[in-house]
């Protein structure tokens, strides 16, 4: 295989505040969850936040690019099919993945009017994070922006759930399927969000008709994609099925169902700051100690190291060196 990992998803150039919720309920904003906005909605929210002189940082984003990003990090060589424009943060963006050694398909020159996503992250004193993304050119991410050989040589195609959000996004979704239909590349899928669950289900539900290996979600998203009314039931109807379920639970830790069979891995012991990336960390680490053969208990425990990490730091990502002493911890398992 050429890749290890190819994934779809946005590109999106994060920028990262600290706030209080108020600062959340004065904008609109339902705490621990994302809407998308346009860059007319944006701006009144950045000005205010300029003007409050909130603690912020950024740097490239978008969940399928955090997960890349970390297996990239550990070894695994990755592709990422994402959109963005000739611009200041376009540059930016794929220079960050240049750095982190993920294979893209460069500017694209379709849309040209259009500038690249960007998404403001808040984060409240309670580690969680809400979310406002402006998509901008990654909306339009289409079939036609796809490497079918780099996807159909790849081990893992991993489909950000946000994709299902635009309809030129989930055609290019479906577009890979039907290519993976007589291979045996792995399909992961992250439900990305309870309410994108809810509000998208029937495009879940043809992306899950191509069959789907695996799925990485959270315990609200597990709830929700399972039609039931409490995680204990969402997990016994997940025994049920085919795919390998990954479901973080914060301080909980995480539990994983395969084959009809329940892994607990404990949560570690930290002081969180900020929860944004947390989930992508985990998907990210769970395919790359998947992809070396370790056994499901390794690979969930390493990837709630991993997440641990990212949870100690303001930001979605580790530095290099923080990715390695996190893949030591793999090695020693």
């Amino acid at each position: 295989m050429k890749y290890d990992i190819s994934a779809l998803g946005n590109a999106l150039v994060d920028t990262q505040y600290m706030v209080n919720h108020d600062f959340l309920s004065d904008i609109g904003l339902e705490p621990d969850s994302m809407t998308l906005a346009s860059p007319e909605e944006h701006a009144p929210i950045i000005k205010k936040l300029e003007e409050m002189g909130s603690e912020s940082v950024s740097d490239c984003g978008g969940s399928a690019t955090n997960s890349l990003v970390a297996a990239s990090n550990y070894g695994s060589k990755c592709h990422h099919v994402c959109r963005v424009a000739e611009d200041t943060d376009g540059k930016k963006y794929l220079d960050s993945l240049q750095k982190a050694g993920v294979e893209h398909i460069g500017y694209s020159k379709e849309n040209s009017d259009l500038p690249t996503g960007k998404c403001l992250i808040f984060v409240t004193p309670d580690a969680k994070r809400t979310m406002s993304s402006m998509l901008g050119i990654s909306a339009y991410l289409g079939s036609k922006d796809i490497n079918y050989d780099a996807v159909e040589n790849s081990k893992i195609f991993y489909i950000e759930g946000y994709m299902v959000t635009s309809d030129e996004n989930f055609s290019a979704v479906t577009s890979v399927l039907e290519h993976l239909k007589d291979k045996n590349t792995i399909k992961a899928l992250s439900l990305s969000d309870a309410g994108i669950v809810h509000g998208f289900r029937e495009k879940f539900n043809i992306i899950e008709s191509y069959g789907i290996d695996m799925i990485f979600c959270n315990d609200d998203e597990a709830i929700a994609f399972s039609g039931k009314d409490t995680l204990e039931d969402a997990i016994e109807f997940y025994k049920e099925q085919s795919y390998l379920m990954a479901i973080t639970r914060g301080g909980d830790g995480s539990v994983v169902i395969k084959d009809g069979e329940l892994t607990s891995s404990p949560a570690e012991s930290i002081s969180p700051v900020d929860t944004n990336g947390a989930g992508d960390m985990y998907a990210g680490s769970f395919m790359h100690a998947y992809l070396q053969g370790n056994n499901i208990q390794d690979c969930a425990s390493f990837s709630n190291y991993a997440s641990s990490k990212v949870v100690e730091t303001f930001g979605p990502r580790l530095s290099s060196d923080g990715y390695k002493k996190v893949l030591n911890k793999l090695k020693k398992s």
